[in-house]
């Protein structure tokens, strides 16, 4: 029998779980249906980080696999929307470059040093809670509900495009500056 605390795991599993529908649907047009479950999944993401820090139902594998779903998702659709020319090639090199950057470096730092506390940053979470609004977005625009698609149209292209990368370079930016001290001091903190 599955305890309460384990509930944000199971949303995380099933966040993981509609990666591949949903991704399915937006490579074959049925927007509608990838907006659906892309919004289950948003909503699944903050609930399951509500029930974690409300009832302080926290997990290692809670904090390791959160993340994990979150890119997986994030990463489908914005490669998915990249091929079918929604997504510039700029701004998906710019998601895509940050996202290996972080991964090379929290694998070296953890071959290297130690275990990782994971512990999103601020400019992160925004960075992650942006992607998801552009997303969102941009389902909203390529299912043509009229003037509500061209709305959404308008916020996507330049807005969301430029404060995505921007939030995306600092967020890069503040993870590599951070690790890379922790990096430093472990290494002048060793006997020599």
């Amino acid at each position: 029998m599955m305890s309460p605390a384990q509930i944000p795991n199971l949303i995380t599993v099933i966040r993981i779980v509609l990666v591949v529908p949903t991704g399915w649907l937006l490579w074959h047009g049925a927007y509608g249906q990838a907006l659906v479950l892309m919004a289950v999944a948003s909503a699944s993401d903050a609930l399951d980080g509500w029930l974690a820090r409300h009832f302080n139902w926290t997990s290692r594998f809670g904090a390791a696999m959160d993340p994990v779903a979150d890119k997986l998702l994030i990463g489908t659709l914005f490669v998915v929307f990249w091929i079918q020319g929604h997504i510039p090639t700029w701004l998906a090199a710019v998601v895509i470059a940050r996202d290996a950057v972080i991964l090379l470096g929290a694998g070296s730092y953890r071959l290297l040093f130690e275990r990782i506390d994971f512990a999103p940053t601020f400019v992160s979470k925004a960075n992650t809670a942006m992607q998801i609004v552009m997303l969102l977005l941009l389902l909203l625009e390529v299912c043509d509900f009229g003037l509500l698609s061209r709305i959404a149209g308008v916020l996507v292209d330049p807005y969301c495009f430029w404060i995505l990368a921007l939030l995306g370079v600092s967020s890069g930016l503040d993870y590599v500056l951070t690790w890379g001290l922790r990096a430093w001091r472990n290494v002048y903190a060793r006997p020599r």
